[in-house]
């Protein structure tokens, strides 16, 4: 086996190589990316920031009571808030809400073009199967670096690792809701008349819909999963004081920031879930 170690791939130099050659050649790029995240995400949380804090939570109340017609999560909703409030981590909430926002929006904005592309065309979904699998089993940490290298440590970075770790979510359940679409009612479009662009946004996108939202709501989880190790390359959020009771072995600090985001976490996913039929106010 000596000749298999004596005459090692440099895979690393070549990765190295490339990430080079990038940064090299295109920092001007991956500054301008730099600038424009920091902007949505920081102007976001200032904006949050500034209305008082019982007074956005009754504005969330209010979205959510008018998209999910249901007063069991109000009652949920508006105590759960109101103890994030009591422990003393509104200010880090509305940071880790305006990162998952911001890589949820985004990850769906390019996961689910692919997904309808991909289901369209089975090449490309050959091609980007193994990528997928890739991206949703390297560790994190691998590819934390070259994002540290492209746009320095802060709340970027943490963002590119979150939308990469994300990103193949809405992929995936796109591809499959569309690709799922009956033959009969894709036949009955056509024998109609209906051009490719009517087919896809009035027969395969409204079967897709509900495998779309799932893929929503698993960005939004997976998003938040990443919060604590996007703090660890400078994103502020609930992650930080995560870290800092890791740290300092804090059980009762580590404990609270944790329940912050697993509370953040149901809140989100049921605002964002798509209503199911036939339900009234409860």
């Amino acid at each position: 086996m000596d000749w298999l170690t004596d005459n090692k791939l440099p895979v690393g130099k070549w990765i190295n190589a490339g990430v080079d050659f990038l940064y090299l050649h295109f920092a001007w790029f991956f500054d301008g990316i730099t600038f424009a995240f920091e902007f949505l995400i920081e102007g976001t949380a200032a904006l949050l920031s500034l209305v008082p804090p019982l007074i956005l939570i009754a504005l969330v109340a209010a979205l959510a009571y008018w998209l999910q017609r249901s007063w069991k999560l109000l009652l949920f909703l508006v105590p759960s808030l109101l103890l994030i409030i009591n422990l003393g981590y509104w200010e880090d909430t509305i940071l880790t809400i305006s990162l998952v926002t911001w890589a949820t929006l985004l990850s769906m904005l390019i996961g689910v073009p692919i997904g309808i592309a991909a289901a369209h065309r089975p090449a490309l979904w050959v091609f980007l199967r193994p990528v997928l699998d890739m991206m949703q089993t390297i560790p994190t940490f691998v590819y934390l670096i070259p994002a540290l290298i492209f746009f320095g440590l802060g709340v970027v970075a943490g963002l590119v690792a979150t939308i990469i770790f994300a990103l193949p979510a809405p992929i995936r359940l796109t591809y499959l809701g569309i690709s799922s679409a009956p033959k009969q009612l894709l036949e009955a479009a056509e024998s109609f008349g209906a051009t490719k662009r009517q087919v896809l946004w009035k027969v395969e996108v409204p079967h897709a819909l509900p495998t779309i939202m799932a893929g929503l709501t698993q960005c939004i989880m997976l998003s938040l999963s990443m919060v604590v190790i996007a703090a660890m390359v400078g994103a502020d959020g609930l992650g930080i004081p995560v870290l800092r009771a890791i740290n300092t072995v804090n059980v009762a600090k580590g404990f609270e920031a944790g329940l912050a985001i697993v509370i953040v976490a149901i809140l989100m996913d049921r605002i964002c879930r798509r209503p199911q039929s036939g339900k009234g106010a409860d």
